[in-house]
C-alpha cells in the first residue's frame, strides 16, 4: 500500500471497526441487554469508538512493519452484560459472532460496489480517475474486513472466537480457558510482534478467499486502481 493509499485506508478502517462494534451492541440489544444503548455506544459517532491503541497505534505499527501488506485494527469494545441476555449461551454466541458477520457482509458489499464502479466507468470514461479512488477503497475494504473476520475468530480471549471456543470445551477446561483470559492481551501482543508465521497461517484462508473474489472481479478493475494499491 502506497502512503497516499493510507489516506484512503483510514476511513475504510474506521467504518469497518465501528460497524463491527456497533453490531455487537445491536445484537446485545436484540438479546435483551441495553448496556451499550444506555452508555451511548450504540452510535456511529467515531469519537465514541476510537481506541488509542487498537484504532491508531496498532494499524500504524503494522503498516510500517509489513509495508502496508497486513494492517489490522479495532475499536473500543462495546460494553455488554451477558447476564441480561434472555438465553445466556445463545445470546453470548450471537453477540460475539455479530461483529465478524458484519465484517463478512461489508466485504461482500465492497465487492459489489467494486463491480458497479467498474461498469459505471465504462459508461462515463471522463470520471475514471475519480472512480478509481472509490474502487481502491473497495479493494481495501474487502481485504480489511476479511482480515478482521479471521483475526477476531482467533480463540484467544478476549477476541470473539474465544466466546465460542469456551462452549466447545469440557466444563473444567472451559473454566481454565476463561481464567487464562486475563493474559489474553499479552498473548495477542506477543503474537502480533513475534508470531508472524503463525498469524499468517491463520489468516491464509481469508487471504485465499480474497484472492478468489478479486480473480472474479478482475475484468471490472480500472487502470487507475494500481495508482492507489499494490
Amino acid at each position: 500500500m502506497h502512503y497516499q493509499g493510507l489516506l484512503l485506508f483510514v476511513p475504510v478502517l474506521l467504518i469497518s471497526v465501528i460497524a463491527h462494534e456497533y453490531a455487537h451492541g445491536y445484537a446485545a440489544l436484540k438479546q435483551g441487554d441495553t448496556t451499550a444503548l444506555m452508555l451511548g455506544r450504540l452510535t456511529w459517532n467515531p469519537i465514541k469508538h476510537i481506541d488509542p491503541f487498537m484504532t491508531v497505534i496498532l494499524p500504524l505499527a503494522l503498516f510500517y512493519m509489513t509495508n502496508g501488506q497486513m494492517v489490522l485494527g479495532g475499536a473500543k469494545p462495546v460494553p455488554v452484560n451477558p447476564r441480561n441476555y434472555r438465553n445466556f449461551k445463545r445470546g453470548d454466541i450471537i453477540v460475539s459472532l455479530a461483529g465478524v458477520f458484519v465484517n463478512f457482509l461489508l466485504a461482500l458489499a465492497a465487492v459489489v460496489v467494486f463491480v458497479l464502479v467498474g461498469l459505471i466507468a465504462r459508461a462515463a470514461t471522463s470520471a475514471e480517475s475519480a472512480l478509481g479512488v472509490v474502487q481502491a477503497m473497495m479493494f481495501m475494504a474487502v481485504r480489511l474486513n476479511l482480515l478482521l473476520l479471521a483475526f477476531n475468530l482467533i480463540p484467544i480471549p478476549p477476541l470473539d472466537g474465544s466466546h465460542v471456543m469456551k462452549y466447545l470445551l469440557p466444563p473444567s477446561w472451559s473454566l481454565r480457558y476463561q481464567q487464562f483470559g486475563r493474559y489474553g492481551i499479552i498473548v495477542l501482543v506477543l503474537l502480533l510482534y513475534f508470531g508472524g508465521d503463525l498469524l499468517r497461517a491463520w489468516l491464509r484462508p481469508a487471504m485465499a478467499f480474497e484472492s478468489m473474489l478479486f480473480r472474479l472481479v478482475q475484468p471490472f478493475a480500472l487502470p487507475t486502481l494500481g495508482q492507489w494499491v499494490n
